[in-house]
């Protein structure tokens, strides 16, 4: 049986206003849009689970530190 090759999103959650950091420490990143969690960053949750890039990403309003 083949293992599932991972794959890595080409968008950088950090830049998205749905993206957020959780007190969770089994699942540090939060995704607002989507209403889920993980240890990962969310897009690429999203990538490996549908095999698309995510449709909700949206840098519109989000504030850089």
């Amino acid at each position: 049986m083949k293992r599932q090759q991972k794959l890595k999103s080409s968008i950088n959650c950090f830049k998205c206003r749905h993206f957020y950091i959780t007190w969770d420490k089994k699942f540090r990143y939060g995704c607002r849009a989507m209403g889920f969690k993980t240890n990962g960053m969310p897009s690429d949750a999203v990538l490996n689970s549908s095999e698309v890039e995510c449709l909700k990403f949206d840098s519109t309003g989000k504030q850089e530190i």
